[in-house]
């Protein structure tokens, strides 16, 4: 079989990790960035060719499969877009966008070039998230009546100021697009789609270099009846603390915590019991701070198998819309609050 030629826009410290599962699966051709020393490392290490922007590696690698977005979440629109023109498949880093018109335009412009969009959302493979899918799907718990999503983390001056766009209003988007989209992800992945909102959001300790919330709680009708609630923030001191989820439905109650979902803590469902293996993967870490867990072998597994076998694509263009819906709706509502 004729060996997968992928490239990476973006050689941030997300992309170390996307490169890190291509070349054991497929080769890395290429990778583009406008600060070269960044670019420089990923060609020492991995031997590829290296551009300064992506305009140049489209008109110079023309037989690619795939190109992995890891440029700031405000350029993951131009860049998908750019690369289904090319007539690539993309995988897109969360979020998919900081808007729904760019996902709608990313969707249409994937449909009209007939490739794959692909949307990184690797908590859904945590062990203990994807056996408690499980047992909703499954009806274990009865009907869902009511939600809880709490994200405390640490985001200090540091993390920012390390950075040229992070806290950035039109390159990051907001607390809930960079932080936390993956946990967002979850309450429509489970629970379903979202019909009433009221939320209050607040920057507190980031006024000096954050253009956005660092804080916020919402609450949420779902269309199903259920009711939920997320209370989120980059303050929590030194560390992350917790970053879960706990689900009440008719017949039974689950909690999966820990830092970064990756913990079963509490269950009791009747008549069953939910068996999860001890999650051993670490979180993403990315030096001074750590984010969401480490799944992207997970996601290349499932790239591989779609572009390979014809299977079935994990996470599409129209979730990685919804989940930017939901944030887009919570944090217009926010700004009328204020």
């Amino acid at each position: 079989m004729t060996e997968l030629k992928f490239a990476i826009v973006g050689c941030g410290r997300i992309a170390e990790r996307h490169a890190e599962h291509i070349v054991k699966q497929a080769k890395l051709v290429a990778v583009c960035d406008t600060k070269e020393d960044r670019r420089n490392l990923f060609s020492e290490k991995y031997g590829c060719k290296t551009y300064n922007t992506i305009d140049e590696l489209l008109a110079n690698e023309k037989d690619l499969d795939l190109i992995a977005i890891c440029s700031p979440n405000g350029l993951h629109a131009e860049h998908t877009i750019k690369s289904l023109r090319a007539g690539i498949n993309v995988l897109c880093e969360k979020p998919m966008a900081i808007n729904v018109a760019d996902c709608q335009t990313m969707i249409r412009e994937a449909e009209k070039a007939n490739k794959h969009l692909f949307i990184v959302k690797q908590n859904r493979f945590n062990a203990p998230i994807s056996a408690l899918k499980n047992v909703i799907d499954e009806g274990r718990l009865g009907n869902i009546i009511n939600v809880q999503l709490n994200c405390f983390w640490n985001r200090n001056d540091k993390y920012y100021e390390s950075s040229d766009w992070k806290g950035k209003k039109d390159l990051d988007g907001g607390t809930l697009f960079t932080q936390f989209s993956h946990f967002i992800d979850l309450l429509y992945w489970m629970v379903g789609d979202i019909k009433k909102y009221h939320a209050i959001t607040r920057n507190y300790l980031h006024q000096h270099n954050v253009e956005f919330d660092d804080s916020g709680a919402i609450i949420m009708e779902f269309e199903n009846g259920a009711i939920g609630s997320v209370n989120y923030t980059v303050n929590s001191y030194d560390k992350n603390m917790e970053g879960s989820i706990t689900i009440f439905g008719e017949k039974g109650t689950v909690k999966v915590g820990g830092q970064y979902l990756n913990v079963l803590e509490y269950q009791s469902i009747k008549d069953y019991t939910m068996n999860v293996p001890i999650e051993t993967k670490p979180a993403n870490d990315y030096g001074f701070y750590q984010g969401s867990m480490s799944n992207h072998d997970k996601v290349y597994e499932n790239i591989m198998d779609v572009l390979t076998n014809n299977g079935r694509v994990a996470t599409n263009g129209f979730e990685g819309l919804k989940t930017v819906q939901i944030i887009e709706n919570i944090y217009n509502l926010a700004q009328s609050n204020t």
